[in-house]
């Protein structure tokens, strides 16, 4: 690279000169790039409308024909699926927590339950910590055993 000026012949008034390079001799003309642009925003205005009169008598032509389905069954709303429900689904109207509380209270109140079966045949209900003591105490009740089989 020099640092030398280099002279410049765009100060005497001339173009460059080389062999090998040509330049434009005139600017571009805009009439044509106007004229096109005119023509293609008329084009898509016109394609615009076309396509609105279309879509407006296709839709008064659905309305003119158009009927609504007859009602289902029950307008009450959807049906729901038989019993039993999961808990807390549409349609189950029990408090899942408040089902579980009652659930374990009667089972709770089941096993500490102390009365009669039947008293004629002497089957006692009694609760469930003194059965499992009588078991500890005196064990369970031999089974007898099955008769083999003869081959």
């Amino acid at each position: 690279m020099s640092t030398e000026r280099h002279k410049s012949l765009a100060r005497e008034g001339r173009g460059p000169e080389n062999q090998d390079v040509s330049f434009e001799t005139r600017d571009v003309r805009p009439a044509p790039i106007l004229k096109f642009l005119a023509y293609l925003g008329i084009a898509i205005a016109l394609a615009y409308l076309l396509t609105l009169g279309i879509y407006r008598s296709l839709t008064g032509l659905w309305n003119s024909n158009y009927a609504p389905p007859p009602p289902s069954r029950s307008e009450t709303g959807p049906p729901m699926p038989p019993e039993p429900r999961l808990q807390g689904m549409p349609g189950h109207l029990v408090d899942p927590q408040r089902d579980w509380r009652d659930m374990v209270k009667e089972d709770t109140a089941g096993n500490d339950k102390l009365g009669w079966v039947d008293e004629q045949n002497g089957i006692v209900q009694i609760p469930v910590s003194d059965a499992m003591k009588l078991i500890v105490e005196k064990g369970l009740p031999a089974l007898p055993t099955a008769p083999t089989e003869k081959k």
